[in-house]
């Protein structure tokens, strides 16, 4: 979106009051003055601004509800391309009808994905203090970062293991900040990582065990189009696939075929 005719606060403020009628239907002066602190009289201005960009059909002022109201086919301003997230405005303040689980906090340090970015960018091998899941224990070890992925949920970074002499995933949350870090060139041809260069299709289908109705709301729930879901993953990452989306799993609603 870009209008360069509007000033950066102004476009913000325009584009708060397109989705709150995008989403919730309706929005009014004091929605504007408590997200932004702005002043009644420059919150009626930004509302004659934006009534006068949005295309038709434009809302209508509700003379009972005190607030302007979003047509049934409301399009919104023209300029706007991201009409945002649901969640954003069904959970706004003024109402209680949104719970949200909290996400596990999965960030590492700045600077140690930093030395991991460089390490990629500048080829080099890079020496970390690296936590195992299997036994809880910090081990140094040399890698060569080659390539990040993200799983949906955290970063891994596919590097070679000079330790154990083949390519792996390592979560950077479990690199160790007091590592040392050091980094020196690569200096051999490393193994190709073929897991990361081939392509595989993943297919899925509801759970043969559920009935033409239940397969039906499973097909609807994930956005079926066709009889079959499928795309493409490299197959570094096909385990992560089967595992954030449940498969093989109790109460799993989707299987491979």
């Amino acid at each position: 979106m870009d209008d360069p005719a509007l000033k950066p606060a102004m476009l913000a403020r325009l584009v708060y009051l397109d989705r709150c009628l995008t989403w919730r239907g309706q929005v009014n002066r004091k929605d504007l003055i408590e997200r932004f602190g702005i002043s009644s009289p420059q919150a009626a201005i930004d509302l004659r601004e934006y009534l006068d960009r949005v295309a038709e059909p434009k809302p209508r002022y509700d003379t009972v509800r005190k607030c302007y109201v979003a047509n049934p086919h409301h399009r919104g301003l023209p300029f706007v391309e991201d009409a945002g997230s649901p969640d954003e405005f069904v959970g706004h303040p003024a109402s209680s009808c949104l719970s949200v689980l909290p996400s596990p906090a999965r960030q590492c340090p700045p600077f140690v994905m930093r030395r991991l970015w460089q390490a990629v960018e500048q080829r080099q091998k890079i020496e970390i203090g690296y936590v195992s899941m299997s036994s809880g224990l910090r081990q140094n070890q040399w890698i060569a970062p080659a390539h990040f992925a993200s799983d949906g949920e955290r970063l891994h970074v596919r590097a070679w293991s000079f330790h154990h002499r083949e390519w792996r995933d390592y979560v950077p949350v479990r690199v160790h900040p007091d590592s040392t870090f050091d980094v020196a060139p690569v200096g051999e041809d490393l193994p190709r990582d073929a897991d990361w260069e081939e392509f595989v299709e993943i297919r899925l289908r509801p759970l043969s065990s559920l009935t033409e109705e239940q397969q039906a709301a499973v097909r609807l729930e994930y956005g079926f189009t066709q009889e079959v879901l499928s795309f493409e993953v490299r197959k570094s990452l096909e385990f992560y696939v089967e595992r954030r989306w449940g498969l093989k799993q109790a109460g799993a609603r989707l299987e491979r075929c």
